[in-house]
């Protein structure tokens, strides 16, 4: 499957363009570049690595829309965003931020730490690109309600520490059965370059595993 209209810039700082040229940034993190072109920015949380004021900055143009965790509504205000530019949701729902763009919220959260609270209602995304549904999970551990999401593409985190680790991802991603599959959020703030060879590597033969860092 043709993937290239995914690039990651570092870490899980994640970016999406349709057919159209609209383009989608989920957690826009360690730019070194001013790019200006992002239409819809998603944020899955607000941990300093996912919800960047400066990065946002980088990225972002007058008619950007956001896509925020309820929880984090003051966050955002606070960062000098207004709520005019953002809609704020929970898992389970599903919208329509900007033409030619769906997205549908799945929960993002750790079973047994205290990075990643379940209660936070912090999230993952489900993001309708190019006829592909691309499931961006956020920082989350293997949970049992995420393993029926339908998606094409599936970007899982594989460094551990804060999230699952490269074995747990792959065995998540085996229940999920995408097409392909990208490990992210790996290699730089947590876990180490080689996460990415051993999440290849227990991932089934059948699903594509997709390098992006």
């Amino acid at each position: 499957m043709d993937t290239s209209f995914i690039t990651i810039n570092t870490h899980s700082s994640i970016r999406l363009e349709n057919k159209q040229g609209a383009v989608v940034y989920v957690d826009p993190y360690g730019f070194t570049t001013e790019p200006h072109d992002a239409d819809l920015i998603l944020v899955t949380h607000t941990h300093f690595d996912h919800f960047s004021p400066e990065d946002i900055a980088k990225v972002r143009k007058p008619n950007t829309v956001f896509v925020m965790p309820a929880y984090n509504m003051r966050d955002f205000i606070d960062a000098g965003f207004t709520n005019e530019q953002a809609a704020f949701l929970t898992p389970y729902e599903h919208a329509k931020p900007f033409d030619g763009i769906e997205i549908d919220t799945v929960p993002a959260y750790n079973l047994s730490k205290s990075f990643h609270p379940k209660d936070k209602a912090w999230m993952g995304y489900v993001i309708q690109v190019n006829d592909k549904r691309v499931y961006v999970a956020g920082d989350t551990d293997d949970l049992p309600e995420n393993r029926s999401i339908e998606c094409d593409v599936a970007l899982v985190p594989a460094g551990g520490t804060y999230t699952m680790d490269a074995r747990q991802a792959a065995a998540f991603v085996n229940a999920l059965k995408p097409a392909v599959a990208i490990p992210e959020h790996y290699g730089t703030v947590a876990g180490s370059p080689e996460d990415g060879k051993t999440f290849a590597s227990l991932v089934d033969p059948s699903i594509e595993v997709a390098f992006k860092l």
